[in-house]
C-alpha cells in the first residue's frame, strides 16, 4: 500500500465515522448530534422512552408495539417458528395463513418470550474493578463473570425482571440492562407462507422485492392483553420518498471493533467453518424433506432458516475477501495504533493488545476442527439433553462460578425453553443427527476424543438411531422430572440420548475450558484495553459492535444506482403480479392463494416493499420504521446484497447499500382487500374498539 492511498483511505476513514448515518446507537448515547445536524431532529428524552418502551424483544428479532392492548407487529420470518409449532399435518398455518377474528380465536404459542428494556445501568465501574483484582487473564475472566453474576442476580432478586449485564465496545463498558418479560404470547394473524416469502431464496437479499412479510402476536398478562400504553400509530400513508426515518431494534452481531488479526482469523478459519457445519445441517433436513409432504413441512423452516444464514455468510466473506474494503481497516487500526505511539503513556498502557489477540488467533487453527464438531447440541433433542446433563453439574455449583447461561437469572428461561411442548419429530432428529455426527466423524477422525466417547467402535447411524428410538425426553414430563429429581437420576440414567451427552460432556466441558483460556479470556482482557484506547483518542463518537440488545440506526427513504440502472425506493403490488406471471406463476414465484383470488380488489399502486439507508443486521428483522412524529411506516425485514459485509465495516448508501422494509400502506391494503381482516385494521388505526 503506497502512502498516498494510505492517507487517503485514512482521511475517508475519518469522515465517514464524522458524517455517514453510520452505526447501530445504544439508548445511552444516542447519535443527537448527527440527527441535528443533517436531519434537523432534536428528539426529547420522554420521546426517546416511549420508543423505546414500544420497541419489543422477540427471539432473536425485534417487534413493535402498535396498540395499547398488547399487540405486536413483526415480520412472518420472525414468528415462522411460532406459526410452525401451532402446525399440524391437518392443519399447516405456514401454508395457509390464519386470522383469529376475536380474542378467544387467538392461539396460544407454546415456548415464546417477548420482552421491553425497562432501564438501564452503567455498572463498568464494578465489573471493571472485580476484573482488576485478577492475577492472570483467566483470573481476571472469572472474577469479572463472578460479579456479573451477582449483579445479575440481586437484580432478579429486587425487580423481578429479566436482568442481563450488556459487555459493549468488546468489554470497555458494561451496563445492567433491566427487562419485563412476556411469557404469554398468542398468534393473532399471519399470511401465507408464500406471501410472506414470495420469490424464496432467489429473491432473499436482493431488492426490487415483493414480499408481505409480516405477522401480528399478542403478548398477555394474567390471561388478559398487556397493557401497552407506549405504542406505535400505524401510518396509512407509510414511507416516502427522501424521508427521514429511525429504526429501533435488536441487532444480533456486528464485528466492527475486531482486529485485523481476528478479521483475517474469520476470513481464512472462522467463516469456513461455520459455513461447513450449517451446510452439514442443512444437508440432514434436505435428505430427511425428501421423504415426504409431511417430512418437507416439518423440515422446512430449518431449512430456510439454514439457506438463509449461508447466503448472508457468503456475502460477509465476500466482504472481507474484497482487498479494497479489507484496507480500509487495516488502515483504520494503523491510525489508532500510530496515535497510541505518539502518546508514550497510552502505548504504555495499551500499545501490547494488538499483538496479544494475534497470538491467541494463531492458537485457534491447531483447534478449529475440534471446537467446531465436538457438540451434541444441534438438534432440538441433542440440545436438550446437553442442557440437562449439564444443568445438574452448574446447578451443584455456587451462582457466580457456573456458566453463564446457568446463573440463577437465566435458569427460569433455560427450563421453559427444556420442557416446552412444542413438538419434536424424532425421524427429522434421527437425520440431522446422523449427518452431523457421520461429518463430524470425517472431519475429526476416529481416534479423536470426542468421536471415541460418543461411539467407541460402533456404527454412527447404529448409536443415534437408538438414542433417538428409545429416548424419553420427547417427554416433556420426563424432562421435567430429570430437571427436579436429583443429580444422581442423570449420572445413572438408562435413557440412551442422556447416556450419550453424559459421555461426550466431559470433552465439551474440556475445550470449552481451552477456549475461554486460551482465546476468550485473551481477547476480553486486551480488547477492553483496546476499547479504553479508543476512548481516549475518539472518545464515544464510535457506537459499540451489536450484540443483540436494543439499538437504534436512521437513515433516509431512499432508492440508488446499480451498475447502469436506477432502482426505485418502492415496490407495488403491480409488480407483485408481474413478477409471478413473468415466470410464468412457477414456484417460488407462485402467487399465494389469498392474493391471487383478490387479484380484482386490490389497488395494485399501492406500495408493497421499499428501501432505506440505516444500519441494520440480522436481528433487525421486524424492527419498527419510524417517522419523526414517531409513526410507524414500515417493519424491517431483509437488506440487499450489497448490505451483506456492513457486519464487519459499514457500507456507505453511495454504494447501493440499502435496508428493506414492508410497507405500512401495502400491510392496510393486504388485511383489507387479501385476508378481510377489519377488526385488526380498526384496532391498528384507533377507529374502534378490538373485539
Amino acid at each position: 500500500m503506497n502512502r498516498i492511498f494510505a492517507l487517503s483511505l485514512t482521511l475517508s476513514i475519518l469522515a465517514s465515522m464524522i458524517f455517514a448515518d453510520e452505526g447501530m446507537w445504544t439508548f445511552d448515547n444516542p447519535p443527537l448530534k448527527q440527527w441535528k445536524e443533517r436531519y434537523n431532529f432534536e428528539p426529547s428524552k420522554e420521546w426517546l422512552d416511549r420508543l423505546r418502551l414500544a420497541s419489543p424483544k422477540l427471539p432473536g428479532a425485534s417487534g413493535a408495539f402498535v396498540s395499547p392492548n398488547g399487540l405486536i407487529a413483526t415480520n412472518h420470518h420472525v414468528a415462522s417458528s411460532i406459526i410452525a409449532k401451532l402446525s399440524t399435518k391437518e392443519r399447516d398455518l405456514m401454508k395457509t395463513g390464519f386470522y383469529a377474528r376475536s380474542r378467544a380465536d387467538e392461539l396460544k404459542a407454546q415456548d415464546a418470550e417477548v420482552s421491553v428494556l425497562v432501564s438501564y445501568e452503567n455498572v463498568t465501574d464494578r465489573v471493571h474493578n472485580a476484573a482488576k483484582a485478577g492475577t492472570t487473564d483467566a483470573d481476571s475472566a472469572a472474577k469479572r463473570s463472578a460479579e456479573i453474576a451477582v449483579i445479575e442476580k440481586d437484580c432478579t432478586a429486587t425487580t423481578g425482571m429479566k436482568c442481563d449485564v450488556v459487555s459493549l465496545y468488546s468489554g470497555g463498558e458494561y451496563w445492567l440492562y433491566r427487562n419485563k418479560r412476556f411469557t404469554d404470547i398468542r398468534l393473532v394473524m399471519c399470511p401465507e407462507e408464500q406471501a410472506a416469502f414470495f420469490g424464496g431464496d432467489y429473491d432473499n437479499f436482493v431488492y426490487p422485492r415483493f414480499d408481505l412479510d409480516f405477522t401480528f402476536l399478542r403478548v398477555y398478562e394474567n390471561g388478559l392483553p398487556a397493557k401497552t400504553p407506549n405504542y406505535f400509530k400505524w401510518s396509512a400513508a407509510g414511507a416516502q420518498d427522501g424521508e427521514f426515518i429511525i429504526a429501533p431494534g435488536y441487532p444480533g452481531s456486528t464485528a466492527r471493533l475486531l482486529t485485523v488479526a481476528q478479521l483475517t482469523y474469520q476470513r481464512d478459519l472462522g467463516n469456513p467453518a461455520q459455513k461447513k457445519i450449517w451446510e452439514t445441517l442443512r444437508k440432514g433436513l434436505e435428505t430427511y424433506s425428501k421423504q415426504g409432504p409431511e417430512q418437507l413441512r416439518q423440515a422446512f423452516p430449518g431449512m430456510r432458516s439454514f439457506a438463509n444464514s449461508l447466503k448472508r455468510l457468503d456475502g460477509q466473506q465476500d466482504g472481507l475477501l474484497n482487498p479494497r474494503q479489507f484496507a480500509r481497516k487495516e488502515a483504520e487500526e494503523k491510525d489508532l495504533r500510530d496515535k497510541l505511539a505518539a502518546k508514550p503513556d497510552l502505548n504504555k498502557l495499551y500499545g501490547s493488545a494488538w499483538t496479544n489477540i494475534a497470538k491467541a488467533c494463531e492458537g485457534m487453527e491447531a483447534m478449529s476442527n475440534r471446537l467446531s464438531f465436538s457438540v451434541l447440541a444441534v438438534s432440538r433433542l441433542g440440545t436438550i439433553a446437553s442442557q440437562i446433563v449439564t444443568y445438574h453439574i452448574e446447578k451443584a455449583k455456587p451462582n457466580e462460578k457456573r456458566y453463564p447461561e446457568y446463573t440463577d437469572a437465566r435458569l427460569e428461561a433455560l427450563k421453559r425453553s427444556i420442557t416446552s411442548p412444542a413438538p419434536v419429530y424424532p425421524e427429522m432428529e434421527e437425520a440431522q443427527l446422523i449427518a452431523w455426527f457421520d461429518e463430524a466423524r470425517k472431519t475429526l477422525g476416529n481416534s479423536d476424543p470426542f468421536i471415541k466417547a460418543a461411539f467407541g467402535e460402533a456404527n454412527t447411524a447404529g448409536v443415534i438411531r437408538k438414542a433417538i428410538r428409545e429416548t424419553k425426553l420427547t417427554d416433556p414430563a420426563a424432562r421435567q422430572a430429570l430437571l427436579d429429581g436429583p443429580a444422581t437420576s442423570v449420572e445413572t440414567s438408562t435413557d440412551p440420548l442422556i447416556a450419550l451427552a453424559r459421555r461426550t460432556e466431559p470433552i465439551v466441558r474440556e475445550l470449552r475450558a481451552w477456549n475461554e483460556k486460551n482465546i476468550k479470556d485473551v481477547e476480553a482482557a486486551n480488547g477492553t484495553k483496546i476499547a479504553e484506547a479508543r476512548f481516549a483518542v475518539y472518545g464515544k463518537s464510535m457506537p459499540p459492535d451489536a450484540n443483540g440488545n436494543l439499538r437504534i440506526s436512521y437513515g433516509v427513504v431512499k432508492g440508488y444506482e446499480e451498475d447502469t440502472t436506477l432502482i426505485p425506493y418502492k415496490t407495488t403490488f403491480f409488480g407483485l403480479y408481474d413478477r409471478a406471471l413473468s415466470f410464468g406463476e412457477v414456484p417460488p414465484f407462485d402467487l399465494a392463494p389469498s392474493i391471487e383470488a383478490r387479484r380484482d380488489k386490490v389497488d395494485l399502486s399501492t406500495p408493497l416493499n421499499f428501501v432505506y439507508s440505516a444500519d441494520t443486521i440480522g436481528g433487525n428483522s421486524g424492527t419498527p420504521i419510524v417517522n419523526r412524529e414517531g409513526e410507524l411506516v414500515g417493519l424491517n425485514f431483509d437488506s440487499n446484497n450489497q448490505k451483506l459485509s456492513n457486519r464487519y465495516w459499514y457500507i456507505e448508501e453511495s454504494e447501493g447499500s440499502r435496508a428493506v422494509g414492508v410497507h405500512s400502506a401495502g400491510i392496510l391494503e393486504a388485511l383489507r382487500k387479501i385476508y378481510n381482516a377489519p377488526e385488526l385494521v380498526n384496532e391498528l388505526l384507533g377507529t374502534k374498539p378490538a373485539l
